[in-house]
């Protein structure tokens, strides 16, 4: 696996084995994502499907994992309309990269989960929370508007009835409440040792099959049921018989297979 060779402020990235690690690093701002860290973004997962990885962990350093939008940044900035538009579509080219783009992403949760940092999060295939972690969307409280996928990807984790009342009133998810909602699928004591055990049993599924995963699913909510059914047949059967697949339903038939069962 070899990474790309990319100019980065606030991003780093690294590796182990197979799994590219790619932290934020931005931690005296909690993280908070200016537009420079949303172009790196973007720059970093385009190039992604090319380097070989067969998982990513996304972490950050620091106390938090994002605190969201650089609000200082968009102070200053004294956006037009226009101006916030064209912003609000890069954030949505660089979370559509992570989402499609066929290599699985398991995001280290920890902190502030907030505003664009949720919306960066559920951009993830796999999100695993440690018990300093907290979900909010406090855009409405600050007179502001989601806009970088939360109301498709947040209201799709949650439902919309949740997420409205999360803008309206700024309600914060922690702790089991938030894996029973939706926000996460894990909550563990070491959210980073966890993503990088799943990224690792992840790295074992074939490529094909990971990228079938992480990239079909989230198409299909684009398409009408009809639509769905058929793209599903037809990536089922570009998946289900490749070589990878072939030899492990061979191990399956001769019992030689791990079979699924609770531990």
């Amino acid at each position: 696996m070899e990474l790309p060779s990319l100019k980065l402020n606030n991003l780093t990235m690294d590796t182990d084995g197979e799994i590219a690690i790619v932290s934020l690093n931005r931690a005296a701002k909690r993280n908070a994502l200016n537009a420079e860290t949303i172009e790196e973004l973007i720059d970093v997962f385009a190039a992604m499907p090319r380097t070989g990885a067969r998982a990513v962990v996304l972490r950050a350093e620091g106390d938090h994992f994002s605190a969201g939008l650089d609000l200082v940044e968009h102070h200053k900035q004294e956006r037009s309309a226009a101006d916030f538009m064209h912003v609000c579509l890069r954030w949505h080219e660089a979370f559509n990269k992570m989402e499609y783009g066929g290599v699985p992403i398991i995001a280290a949760l920890k902190g502030a989960v907030v505003g664009g940092g949720l919306e960066l999060a559920s951009s993830a295939h796999i999100r695993v929370a440690d018990n300093t972690t907290y979900f909010a969307l406090p855009e409405g409280q600050r007179g502001l508007f989601t806009g970088g996928g939360a109301t498709i990807r947040v209201a799709e984790m949650v439902g919309r009835a949740r997420m409205t009342d999360m803008m309206l009133t700024g309600r914060i998810y922690k702790d089991e409440e938030a894996v029973t909602v939706g926000l996460c699928q894990y909550l563990v004591d070491d959210s980073e040792t966890k993503a990088m055990e799943l990224a690792k049993a992840t790295a074992e599924v074939p490529p094909l099959s990971n990228f079938a995963i992480c990239s079909a699913i989230s198409h299909t909510r684009n398409m009408s049921a009809l639509d769905a059914s058929y793209m599903e047949a037809f990536v089922a059967g570009v998946v289900n018989t490749q070589p990878a697949s072939n030899e492990r339903l061979a191990a399956f038939a001769d019992k030689t297979a791990a079979r699924v069962k609770p531990k």
